[in-house]
């Protein structure tokens, strides 16, 4: 079994910065694919950016590229989710997600992922 926890959400006004944490613990070494998802009131949850641990190549939504920065330090099993320059449309609930496969163009969608967090939200004022 696999254990996700993600903090790090709050609210910040348009252009500020917030980092996400997601600690991982349980069986980790079946997972090594990494990734970050958001849902906003009424729509349907949504990819953000992925990461592998063993290679740490990564998978960036268009919108975030160049704001968001994904990266992992593997002795704490922690990912972490730099978002900069945020914006109102950045909005959402927050969910860390694990996936016991490797990282590929499959790590764009949700159905990848076995385990998921509990979600942090982040709220962007304009």
């Amino acid at each position: 079994q696999v254990q996700l926890s993600d903090s790090g959400g709050g609210l910040v006004q348009a252009g500020g910065s917030l980092r996400l944490s997601c600690v991982v613990s349980g069986r980790t070494s079946i997972t090594d694919v990494m990734g970050w998802f958001r849902q906003a009131p009424g729509k349907e949850r949504e990819f953000v950016a992925a990461i592998s641990w063993s290679g740490g190549g990564t998978y960036y939504r268009d919108s975030v590229k160049g704001r968001f920065t994904i990266s992992r330090e593997i002795p704490k099993k922690t990912v972490y989710l730099q978002m900069n320059s945020l914006k109102s449309d950045d909005t959402a609930v927050y969910y860390c997600a694990a996936a016991n496969a490797r990282l590929t163009y499959r790590a764009l969608s949700e159905d990848t992922y076995d385990h998921w967090g509990q979600g942090t939200q982040v709220t962007v004022s304009s």
